[in-house]
């Protein structure tokens, strides 16, 4: 009897544990980082179109997740590219000395019903911050996508600097919003 009620339970079992799947290619062209400011009390958004990333995720074992992410800060969209010209330059991101925007994980929080808490760190112009990022995530077979949004202040990274530096045209608020797609094995 109590071989038959472990080759139930083990036959049971098999099947959670073949769906198990770690989460660590991201899909780029089904992903997107996109931000949202104010100029001038008007919300004007835009996105970033390229950036790479090295992700681990298992949703059985949260705590145990990594993920870092580079954005190439030139390919930004504002939707004018005079805008995305002006945002190059030194006071704004000064691409040619700052090429990339980095977020490295420190810290990963189940908080029940697909919700997550990730600490780490944002690193925009040399200058790094801690940020706390809430996300879902949604399993979707072999794909999982994560989905989120955080707020930065712009000030903290010096982005702006000059006559920029104040927040009565282009507000200190960004809101970064994302969504990444992976799949896994």
């Amino acid at each position: 009897m109590k071989r038959l009620a472990l080759t139930i339970f083990l036959a049971g079992a098999l099947p959670l544990a073949a769906q198990a799947v770690e989460f660590n290619q991201v899909q780029t062209d089904k992903s997107a980082i996109n931000f949202t400011y104010k100029q001038m009390g008007v919300a004007v958004d835009g996105k970033f179109k390229r950036f790479s990333s090295q992700i681990s995720f298992d949703p059985a074992k949260p705590a145990a997740a990594k993920a870092t992410f580079d954005v190439e800060l030139a390919s930004v969209d504002t939707g004018a590219p005079e805008g995305d010209d002006e945002v190059a330059t030194k006071p704004w991101f000064n691409t040619k000395a700052y090429p990339t925007a980095r977020f490295v994980s420190g810290s990963v929080k189940a908080l029940g019903g697909n919700r997550y808490e990730v600490a780490g760190q944002l690193t925009i112009k040399g200058k790094t911050q801690d940020v706390v990022v809430p996300a879902t995530f949604t399993a979707q077979g072999n794909s999982g996508v994560f989905d989120g949004s955080f707020t930065i202040r712009r000030g903290d990274f010096a982005i702006g600097e000059g006559s920029w530096a104040k927040f009565d045209i282009v507000a200190n608020e960004v809101q970064i919003k994302f969504r990444i797609t992976a799949t896994g094995k």
